[in-house]
């Protein structure tokens, strides 16, 4: 079987992705020493900022810390530059202000919000009474859901959710392996051809759909700059491969914090039956904050640079260095966070670092604000919402990606 048509989301488990899996459960407890004995440690040529100010400052610093994400995007979009992969430059804003126009704050109380709540009640109505949370439920909802409104369906010979989700391990949580990079060279040329196979399709017999293609489609007829072809096609790419997979990470992640605690559990059941949405919300992003979608976020330094300038950990981060930016680290922090162990769903704004911060902040920030919670307020809103039993009632990773979590209700 060709990966373009398999069905497996996953590949199967590798000895890298078990020992990243490994790391990554023992990072809490390794961020924890380092924000007291060690906030900025050097290994090798890499760097750890562990502190919230410090992870902010490194974040801000667009001049010194970069994204090292284009050699990889460069595989992934056929050489075509996509703006999120840039630094702070005319190209990034003249990309990001043509996508601005068409994927719309408006469209996400009118369109998505509600959309994702009617699509997760009907998962949950139609389950029977016990539910797989990260692909029947979650998975299932973000790709039904972003795919139609940026107007990319599934290919005629493959599942989104598998192209996607592999050309997102390749793109963030790589292992470096030749399985991997040979797998994306299959999938990547075919998403490629997909959309473009759509844009030609929707040129050629509008349907009078809106959706973010359409938009796009209605600029370029227009004659308006940064709506080619190629670059409609490179940004509705990296919306696929950036966003979808993300929910079904951090989500399931977000309910297994909730099941740990069944006060916080009662907090949030309650907030979603009282159709609170903002109460629910601050329920499910400081389960987040116990488990975010990843430890820490890569940056390079593209300068010479001092992180923690004038205090005694003050680090001269040479240009070319690897640095990691431990931004569920910076959300433990005590000096900036009351009670970090403690599970409060009234925290302010800015103790959330959940979707980075500064340049490279989430493009769709304001979409997972309001919809990742809508996701699992149908399930929320079920009496007796419980743990399935045995060893299928806890979450289960790959790697960092969710992979299982059984659910019962009445």
């Amino acid at each position: 079987m060709s990966v373009l048509d398999s069905p497996d989301v996953f590949r199967p488990p590798t000895f890298k992705t078990r020992v990243m899996g490994w790391f990554m459960r023992r990072m809490p407890f390794l961020f924890r020493l380092a924000r007291r004995a060690w906030p900025i440690p050097k290994v090798g040529g890499r760097v750890a900022v562990t502190r919230y100010d410090d992870v902010r400052d490194v974040y801000l610093n667009d001049r010194a810390f970069g994204v090292p994400y284009k050699e990889n995007l460069d595989v992934i979009m056929g050489n075509e530059p996509f703006f999120l992969s840039m630094e702070d430059t005319p190209a990034y804003h003249a990309g990001r202000d043509a996508m601005l126009r068409v994927v719309r704050q408006e469209d996400i109380p009118a369109r998505l919000a509600p959309a994702a709540e009617a699509m997760a009640e009907k998962i949950v109505a139609e389950a029977g009474g016990r539910l797989e949370v990260v692909d029947q439920l979650v998975r299932r909802v973000t790709f039904d859901l972003l795919g139609d409104y940026f107007g990319v369906p599934n290919p005629p010979n493959g599942d989104l959710r598998v192209w996607g989700t592999r050309l997102f391990e390749f793109q963030f949580a790589s292992d470096g392996s030749k399985e991997l990079l040979d797998a994306v060279k299959e999938i990547a040329p075919a998403l490629r051809g997909h959309i473009d196979s759509e844009i030609a399709r929707r040129r050629a017999a509008p349907d009078g759909k809106d959706d973010v293609l359409a938009r796009c489609l209605a600029l370029q007829a227009q004659g308006e700059p940064g709506y080619s072809d190629v670059e409609i096609r490179t940004a509705l790419m990296g919306f696929i491969v950036g966003g979808p997979p993300q929910p079904p990470m951090v989500v399931p992640q977000a309910l297994e914090q909730l099941l740990r605690r069944p006060d916080a559990l009662a907090g949030a059941q309650k907030a979603a039956r009282d159709g609170d949405d903002a109460l629910l919300a601050g329920h499910v992003f400081e389960a987040m904050r116990f488990d975010p979608l990843a430890p820490a976020m890569p940056r390079v330094a593209i300068a010479d640079a001092v992180v923690a300038a004038g205090t005694k950990r003050a680090r001269t981060v040479e240009k070319g260095t690897a640095v990691m930016v431990a931004m569920s680290s910076a959300m433990m922090d005590e000096r900036r966070l009351e009670a970090p162990d403690s599970f409060k769903p009234d925290r302010l704004p800015h103790e959330y670092i959940h979707f980075g911060y500064g340049h490279h902040t989430c493009f769709g920030i304001h979409i997972n604000k309001i919809v990742l919670p809508l996701m699992l307020k149908p399930l929320l809103k079920r009496r007796n919402l419980r743990r399935a039993p045995g060893r299928a009632g806890h979450l289960r990773k790959q790697g960092p990606f969710a992979t299982e979590l059984h659910v019962v209700y009445d």
